[in-house]
């Protein structure tokens, strides 16, 4: 199995547009701390699909390989949704120029993107998108031997969908799996149930939300009158210790707000994650198992 982790930030990248915190401020003074919104690609037989189509998808999906000259072409096979939140779905709009985007969402994220943002008729004048479930009781195959299925981990509803029924798998976590080899890509996670452990447990590695550093993070910034999990985030301060615990060989934070100390490299955040045995991912960083 082959993962490419695309981008390793929360909503607005790093720097944001319109922010000057410390971590915009360095990133802007040191363009190799820039981030992209949080996304990976798996490699599949020979074609690749992409884990949520943020505002960046353009340049991210250069990794996946560049058309036949003088085609439409693309190792570009899909799209998996781990959400209908605006920063993993705004990409899809990117796509346009293809013939037909498969797209691949629980019933909830697909409900909210076409009977909320209307995503189909949006999109309808340019491309097809065309809507395959994600299951939670089964895997799918996406190409050769690898599968995916859906493990719930939150019900926070995107803000268009408030209203919503929040019964759905809104939020979930990606088991994408290739053979004896296993990955758990989770970039939002709102709660840790012992039901969680034995997911996890099986996973040779292990990428999951680390949006904020400490659970007063958002206030303490002033970015938000909510705590971190009130915003549906569990801080690293929290999930830090069981994650270490996991036996999977390779554990990684992705998903960094750009208040999140991690953001600069320099951190001695940084080094207590190291000693845990946990890495936060840059962009860019080949995972293969």
């Amino acid at each position: 199995m082959l993962l490419q982790i695309l981008g390793t930030a929360a909503g607005g990248g790093v720097p944001q547009w319109n922010c000057a915190c410390p971590g915009c401020a360095g990133a802007r003074s040191h363009p190799e701390r820039r981030r992209r919104h949080a996304s990976a690609a798996i490699r599949a037989g020979d074609r690749w699909f992409v884990i949520n189509a943020t505002p960046d998808i353009a340049d991210q999906v250069e990794f996946c390989g560049t058309p036949v000259p003088g085609s439409r072409d693309t190792p570009l096979a899909g799209v998996i949704l781990t959400d209908a939140e605006l920063d993993h779905t705004l990409g899809l709009a990117r796509l346009r120029e293809a013939s037909s985007v498969d797209v691949i969402a629980t019933p909830a994220v697909t409900g909210a993107l076409c009977d909320r943002l209307r995503m189909n008729d949006v999109l309808s004048p340019y491309t097809r998108l065309t809507w395959h479930e994600l299951p939670e009781d089964r895997p799918v195959r996406l190409g050769g031997s690898v599968t995916v299925r859906a493990v719930r981990v939150s019900g926070k509803r995107p803000r268009y969908a408030a209203d919503a029924d929040a019964g759905g798998a809104w939020s979930v976590a990606l088991v994408l799996a290739d053979g004896d080899r296993t990955a758990i890509y989770a970039p939002c996670l709102a709660d840790w149930p012992p039901s969680l452990d034995s997911v996890f447990a099986m996973a040779d590695c292990v990428i999951i939300d680390g949006t904020f550093w400490d659970d007063d993070e958002p206030r303490r910034m002033g970015i938000s009158e909510k705590t971190a999990t009130q915003m549906g985030h569990l801080p690293i301060t929290w999930t830090a210790g069981p994650l270490s615990r996991l036996p999977a060989r390779r554990r990684l934070y992705t998903h960094l707000n750009n208040t999140n100390p991690l953001v600069d490299p320099t951190a001695p955040a940084h080094a207590s994650l190291a000693a845990l045995g946990i890495e936060v991912a840059p962009d860019r960083t080949v995972i293969e198992l």
